[in-house]
């Protein structure tokens, strides 16, 4: 998946080969889309629900913004409840409840963190209209958030928040397989929220919201120990190299964020969900290694005195939140 993704967003000439079989993909996705749209069998549910979703494939930020939502809807009140695919997950049995005490192996990555620092309750299925269904039969909720799934039409929506990542914004602008596309730019149009994961590089419309990921304290993956990015505590780990690892979408954003706090970094990169070997964590000095969140929900049970995850948390704008209140009150 790396060799096709850095093709997608360095314009590498081969991935035109793969147009024909793009131009079926937007077929079939275009058919699907219109067979739910224009019938009864898409699902309604009794709550709002909020889709946050993106147009490529790939991480662009989609799942610290749902931990925010859910953060700001419970400080006004609201009672959240939400949804996930559950990628790489292994549940017994799907719909899955996800708690802060699941296994990262039953709850996937993604899903553990959001449970972990929302405290809602979190249900995870391919099928969201079926974890949909689990949320308003078991939980008190009256707001659902669903963790990507702008493509998953089978599910009605109160309200979509397409989330951009600013660095790479939209690849070769091929649909999938030539390019990083699940549907085209245009798609924009039609969604309630436009947030740029960072500054964008790219043209966007311009009632895009932007979100900065800032870094606020380094974890200690053995003893829980949590430190700010700027404690003196930590100045011994920064006057040294740390190695710094990454198995998501988009690394460069985690390596700069390291950068900026004033770590000096040797980069291991691995692929998007990548499941961790203590070989794969393990280097020949006596380094530190610092890693984002999601890699350290699956390596506690391999990690050392050495091991670090970087803790951040999504910055938007007061009236990004005050529009998406406006939004779900109106009629």
């Amino acid at each position: 998946m790396n060799l096709l993704s850095d093709a997608w967003y360095k314009n590498a000439r081969w991935v035109q080969y793969l147009r024909p079989l793009s131009a079926v993909f937007g077929l079939v996705s275009n058919i699907r889309r219109n067979y739910y749209q224009n019938s009864d069998k898409a699902y309604t549910s009794k709550h709002p629900v909020i889709v946050v979703g993106n147009l490529t494939a790939g991480g662009t930020g989609k799942t610290p913004l749902v931990i925010y939502l859910a953060q700001q809807l419970r400080q006004r009140g609201f009672s959240p409840g939400i949804v996930s695919r559950g990628y790489g997950s292994k549940a017994p049995s799907y719909p899955f409840a996800v708690t802060p005490q699941t296994s990262f192996r039953e709850a996937g990555e993604e899903p553990l963190m959001i449970a972990r620092h929302t405290q809602c309750p979190v249900i995870i299925d391919p099928d969201r209209t079926s974890a949909v269904k689990m949320l308003e039969s078991r939980y008190p909720c009256d707001i659902i958030i669903s963790d990507d799934g702008m493509q998953h039409y089978k599910l009605n929506r109160t309200m979509e928040i397409a989330v951009i990542d600013g660095l790479r914004g939209f690849g070769n602008g091929m649909l999938l397989p030539a390019g990083p596309l699940r549907e085209k730019p245009e798609r924009l149009d039609q969604v309630d929220f436009i947030v740029c994961n960072g500054e964008s590089r790219h043209s966007l419309p311009e009632r895009t919201y932007v979100m900065t990921l800032d870094a606020t304290h380094m974890v200690h993956l053995i003893d829980n120990k949590s430190l700010s990015v700027n404690d003196q505590n930590l100045k011994e780990i920064k006057s040294k190299k740390v190695h710094a690892v990454a198995g998501i979408g988009n690394p460069e954003r985690f390596f700069n964020s390291l950068c900026t706090c004033g770590f000096d970094i040797i980069t291991h990169i691995f692929r998007d969900h990548h499941f961790y070997s203590k070989q794969d964590i393990s280097f020949a000095d006596e380094l530190d290694v610092v890693m984002t969140e999601k890699d350290a929900t699956k390596c506690r049970e391999i990690a050392s005195h050495k091991h670090w995850f970087l803790k951040v948390a999504a910055r938007l704008p007061d009236e990004f939140m005050d529009s998406v209140i406006n939004k779900i009150a109106a009629p």
